[in-house]
């Protein structure tokens, strides 16, 4: 049987970057996992997380919580660099 951490070893992505994907679509952590693995491994994955993770930036400054935006931006930042391929489009 697979863990959680098992299924977030695979993603490629960090718990934060699911943690902002399953705020992005409102739904469990372990439903924005697959998800998030699902699109790290399709064509135009990476640039629609990017996107997912802005998105959730611009909630939080509407919100004034420029905390979890400023937190979102670090995630963000990390995500681009360890997959630059998230910058080709927009």
């Amino acid at each position: 049987m697979l863990t959680y951490e098992d299924c977030l070893g695979m993603s490629e992505l960090t718990e934060e970057e699911i943690d902002a994907i399953a705020e992005h679509e409102h739904c469990d952590s372990i439903i924005a996992l697959e998800m998030g693995n699902y699109l790290m491994h399709a064509p135009d994955g990476s640039p629609r997380i990017r996107r997912m993770i802005l998105d959730d930036i611009a909630a939080a400054r509407q919100r004034g919580d420029f905390a979890h935006a400023a937190k979102l931006k670090r995630v963000m930042e990390h995500f681009c660099q360890i997959h630059p391929e998230a910058n080709d489009v927009d």
